[in-house]
C-alpha cells in the first residue's frame, strides 16, 4: 500500500487447538491445508504489504510455527488467550500502521472485499471499519481494519476478559471514541454460513473447493453465491450449526 506509505499487515490468527474441530487449520482443500488457503488468498490483496501468521506460544502450535517455515511465511507468537495482546505485539513487531484482521477458519476470504474495506477505511479516514458490525456478507468473509494507534489504545485500556480474547469488541462496543464505518452489500448473505467450526462446515466448503477451485484458484465470493443458487441443497449441510458466542 502507498498511501503517505502508511504500511498494512494482515494479521491471521492461528492456532491448533479449536474446541470444536480441532486441527482444522490443516485439514486438506484441494490437496492443501486450510491455513495455506487462508494465507494465498490474503496475500492476493493488491493493498497488503505483509501478512503474517498470528500463532500462540502454546507447544502444541510449534505446528503452526514449522508450516510457517516451511512456506516460507512470517509468523509471530504470543499469548493463546489474550489475543489482542498477541495482535499488538505483531503490529509492532512488524511496524504495522493499519491492520487487518483475518481468523484461520475462512478459507473462502475474498482479497477484493478485504481491499474495499482498506479503501472505505482510508477514504472515510476511520478508526475502525468492517464487515461484521452490519451483517451483509456470509460468515467467513469477516475483515476487519483498523490503525496501529487504536490498537494501542485498545491494548491498554481493554481490561474485559472478552475485549482480551477476540480483539476488537473495546473498539466497536467504543462508538463514542472510535470512528467506525460499515462496509455492506446490496443483498444481504449474513444467513450463509461458510466458515469453518465443525465437520459439517468443512463438508460444505470442501465441496465448494472441489467443485471450483481447479478451474479458479481465487474463485470469488459471486463464484461462491453462483455455484450455491445452483445447488441450494448444500446450505442445508451447516445451515442447524450456531455460531459460537463471544465468550465460549
Amino acid at each position: 500500500m502507498n498511501n503517505n506509505s502508511l504500511k498494512a499487515t494482515a494479521i491471521i490468527q492461528a492456532r491448533i487447538g479449536s474446541t470444536r474441530l480441532p486441527k482444522k487449520i490443516f485439514l486438506p482443500l484441494s490437496g492443501k491445508p486450510i491455513l495455506w488457503h487462508v494465507y494465498q488468498r490474503v496475500k492476493k490483496s493488491k493493498l497488503i504489504d505483509n501478512v503474517i501468521i498470528a500463532t500462540t506460544d502454546l507447544p502444541e502450535d510449534d505446528l503452526v510455527e514449522m508450516f510457517c517455515i516451511e512456506n516460507k511465511i512470517n509468523y509471530f507468537r504470543g499469548s493463546s488467550d489474550d489475543v489482542l495482546s498477541r495482535y499488538y505485539f505483531t503490529a509492532k513487531n512488524f511496524q504495522s500502521d493499519i491492520i487487518v484482521r483475518i481468523t484461520s477458519d475462512c478459507p473462502l476470504i475474498d482479497s477484493n472485499v478485504i481491499d474495499e474495506i482498506i479503501k472505505l477505511f482510508i477514504s472515510e479516514n476511520a478508526d475502525y471499519a468492517s464487515n461484521v458490525l452490519e451483517r451483509t456478507f456470509p460468515r467467513g468473509y469477516d475483515t476487519e481494519v483498523f490503525s496501529f494507534s487504536v490498537l494501542e489504545k485498545t491494548f491498554f485500556e481493554a481490561k474485559e476478559k472478552f475485549e482480551r480474547e477476540h480483539v476488537t469488541p473495546f473498539i466497536y462496543n467504543h462508538p463514542e471514541i472510535f470512528k467506525l464505518v460499515s462496509y455492506k452489500i446490496n443483498k444481504d448473505y449474513s444467513s450463509l454460513r461458510l466458515t469453518i467450526d465443525t465437520q459439517e462446515d468443512y463438508n460444505l466448503i470442501k465441496i465448494i473447493y472441489d467443485s471450483l477451485f481447479d478451474s479458479n484458484n481465487f474463485f470469488n465470493l459471486n463464484d461462491v453465491i453462483n455455484f450455491l443458487n445452483k445447488n441450494p441443497e448444500l446450505i442445508k449441510i451447516n445451515q442447524h450449526i450456531e455460531q459460537k458466542k463471544l465468550g465460549e
